[in-house]
């Protein structure tokens, strides 16, 4: 037996941090949605007991370090599951790069193990699993668009905003989600972004409100620590782009252009800025029905 499961990225439309938790997380309020970049899973039934981890990239770790690895081990001793799986991971998502590409692969692992082994677990059941693994995974089990609360684990889905391109750039630094964090302080955020007007604007399938209503208060804090940041942001903005921000805690930044065109010019003129650079989609559905 064997299954394919389509993993995507996903963006922030807005990430605001509300306050730190007694248990040290922080309590954040985001706007989640995915696009259409994705890594690809194939998951393979053995006969005999066990994990084995296979990917494209040399960055990644192959074993329990790894959100699919603990995964899968996760679904085995949940359901009592005596066979094992062998997983290869086509990586196309840039690692550690603030758009939940390991969080995205991991959901995908309890979708497509749900389906080898034809377990019948209900979305609430795969989410309720995916909160042991990390605050974007229940997200990236159903995809769409969200908001998120808590420690991201609460969500609220909204209507998909409207489909434009998006041109994502990674500048090679490593950026530590935990030091980021670390270093906010909530009390000194200048501006909130405001939630209210970004969920009218794709309630409204206003392009241009949602542009507006773009916010993410990590942006200061990785911009200090890594001022390249905040200048592909700046030359995004200079080549034309509707609207920048960074993702998650970063180091990804992603511009939104109403065309094609427009979306052309900035990849073009970030090339020489970095290397890894990509015009996508906003992905209306990630996971069509199967036919």
């Amino acid at each position: 037996m064997k299954c394919y499961e389509k993993a995507p990225a996903k963006i922030n439309l807005l990430l605001d941090v509300l306050r730190k938790r007694e248990d040290g997380y922080h309590e954040v309020e985001m706007v989640m949605t995915m696009v259409d970049l994705a890594d690809r899973l194939t998951l393979t039934e053995l006969r005999h007991d066990g994990i084995e981890l296979s990917s494209t990239s040399g960055q990644i770790p192959l074993d329990g370090k790894n959100l699919v690895y603990q995964a899968a081990k996760l679904v085995k001793e949940r359901c009592g599951v005596r066979t094992g799986v062998r997983i290869h991971l086509d990586k196309r998502i840039p690692v550690a790069a603030g758009l939940a590409g390991g969080s995205s692969d991991a959901a995908a692992t309890l979708r497509g193990l749900n389906r080898l082994w034809r377990l019948g677990l209900a979305a609430d059941e795969l989410r309720g699993m995916a909160e042991q693994l990390g605050s974007d995974v229940p997200f990236c089990v159903t995809g769409g668009t969200a908001v998120a609360r808590g420690r991201g684990e609460r969500l609220t889905p909204v209507d998909n905003p409207v489909s434009c391109w998006v041109v994502l750039a990674k500048p090679p630094i490593h950026v530590s989600t935990a030091d980021v964090y670390g270093r906010l302080r909530v009390d000194r955020i200048a501006g909130h972004p405001d939630l209210s007007a970004m969920l009218a604007a794709i309630a409204g399938k206003d392009y241009r409100g949602m542009c507006k209503s773009l916010g993410n208060v990590l942006e200061d804090v990785t911009i200090r620590l890594h001022p390249e940041v905040g200048r592909l942001k700046e030359t995004m903005l200079r080549l034309g782009a509707d609207a920048a921000l960074m993702s998650g805690s970063g180091p990804t930044v992603f511009a939104l252009a109403e065309r094609r065109e427009k979306a052309d010019r900035i990849y073009n003129g970030l090339r020489g800025f970095c290397r890894e650079v990509m015009v996508v989609r906003m992905l209306p559905d990630p996971f069509p029905p199967e036919k």
